[in-house]
């Protein structure tokens, strides 16, 4: 079984996040290597800012690098980083979310890895082989947290640690890889392994936005994921690419809580309702068929 650390955090200011997420680590154990180059990587999915609970917080970006820098050293390099994806765009978004003005108040680089240099790289999930280009920034990183967001997704149930990675996947035209989704999503965690996963859960969006003031941290991203699943309500043996992680040995869906009870967080979250999980199901089968294509 992961540990996986939950904790509390009922105020949106860097002092508040930064100490909740040292507790966090604290309560799994962590403690950060000598690093030199850094890579974080939030959720910046589209242009809805943090307040509508789609993407992460610049806030708790910004409380992650303080953390960074006092417990690792004030000198290394931190890069956040992001991909174009079919409906959106890094130099946009980067503006938009607030990630442009974070970079200029704590001098750290906001990079697209649509536009950067990568190196074309196979990997193996199941019986199929998948080719991708693995950006140089994330390769050489000494290391590469994940700074995810927790929401209910259509085609995949929910999205996580492990689907945040799927951004870093440089190509543009990410719908092309919807009919193989759960795949790609593992071929894409084999390839680019983050050290960290420090989930942004202080402002969520299920049936609707609420402020549910959670602030995770697991090494395992399978073992995170699950977490967030049961917190949402929806089994983890359920969502695709959780299982298919456990077969590819990418981490352990079992794990042990530390900290706050997931209960007080389950209870809380606000749930989809039948009419948006059926309305899912019928957009997942049309992904698997390829069908979500015609719409694009």
């Amino acid at each position: 079984m992961s540990l996986v650390g939950l904790v509390e955090c009922k105020s949106r200011n860097v002092d508040s996040i930064k100490e909740a997420v040292r507790e966090a680590f604290r309560l799994i154990d962590y403690g950060f290597p000598k690093a030199r180059k850094i890579v974080i990587k939030p959720n910046m999915c589209y242009y809805w800012d943090w307040s509508t609970g789609q993407t992460t917080d610049p806030v708790f970006v910004a409380a992650l690098i303080e953390l960074l820098r006092e417990d690792i050293s004030s000198d290394v390099e931190i890069s956040i980083v992001e991909s174009d994806a079919s409906a959106m765009k890094c130099k946009y978004a980067f503006k938009y979310l607030g990630y442009e003005k974070l970079a200029k108040e704590y001098f750290v680089n906001l990079v697209n890895l649509s536009n950067v240099e990568a190196e074309e790289t196979s990997v193996k999930v199941g019986d199929e082989i998948f080719e991708f280009s693995v950006p140089k920034i994330i390769k050489d990183a000494d290391l590469r947290v994940n700074v995810p967001k927790m929401k209910y997704m259509s085609f995949t149930k929910i999205s996580a640690a492990m689907k945040n990675i799927f951004g870093c996947n440089p190509y543009p035209k990410k719908f092309e890889y919807h009919s193989k989704i759960d795949e790609v999503i593992i071929a894409l965690n084999k390839v680019m392994r983050f050290n960290m996963h420090v989930l942004d859960g202080l402002t969520v969006c299920g049936s609707k936005t609420l402020k549910l003031g959670l602030v995770m941290a697991s090494q395992d991203p399978v073992a995170i994921d699950a977490v967030a699943a049961t917190i949402m309500g929806v089994n983890p043996k359920s969502v695709a690419h959780i299982r298919l992680a456990e077969r590819e040995e990418l981490g352990k869906a079992a794990f042990i809580i530390k900290g706050v009870d997931i209960d007080y967080f389950r209870k809380r979250f606000p749930r989809w309702g039948p009419s948006e999980k059926a309305l899912a199901l019928g957009y997942r089968v049309a992904c698997r068929l390829g069908l979500d294509k015609r719409l694009i």
